[in-house]
């Protein structure tokens, strides 16, 4: 079992940054490839980044790619997501994911993933 905590988010201007983290336990970090997801209103769930358990491979979506950047410190069991260049359209709550195996496949399907946390929200004001 896996537990994630994401404290962070919150409100931000168009343009600006914020640095989400996501804390597992129950089972180190750094024994899965661990992901971020995001749902916005009235929209369905949209996979953002992944990282390998080394940190050396990372995977992001179109959409985020050259704006944000996912990280893992495995000695404290937290993956990080910095957004830059943030826009109204990042508006959403986000949420990290970890599989329920031990995998190097950095997959953007959100059924690949069995253990979620509470989610945060991020909003972007214009």
């Amino acid at each position: 079992q896996v537990q994630l905590v994401e404290p962070g988010g919150g409100l931000v201007q168009a343009g600006g940054s914020l640095r989400l983290s996501c804390a597992a336990s129950g089972r180190t970090a750094s024994e899965s490839t661990m992901a971020w997801f995001r749902q916005a209103p009235g929209k369905d769930r949209e996979f953002v980044a992944a990282i390998s358990w080394s940190g050396g491979s990372t995977y992001y979506a179109d959409s985020v790619k050259g704006r944000f950047t996912i990280s893992r410190d495995n000695a404290k069991n937290t993956v990080y997501l910095q957004m830059n260049s943030l826009k109204p359209e990042d508006t959403a709550v986000y949420c990290c994911a970890a599989p329920s195996f031990s995998t190097k496949v950095l997959s953007p399907r959100s059924n690949d993933y069995d253990f979620w946390g509470q989610g945060t929200q991020v909003t972007v004001s214009s």
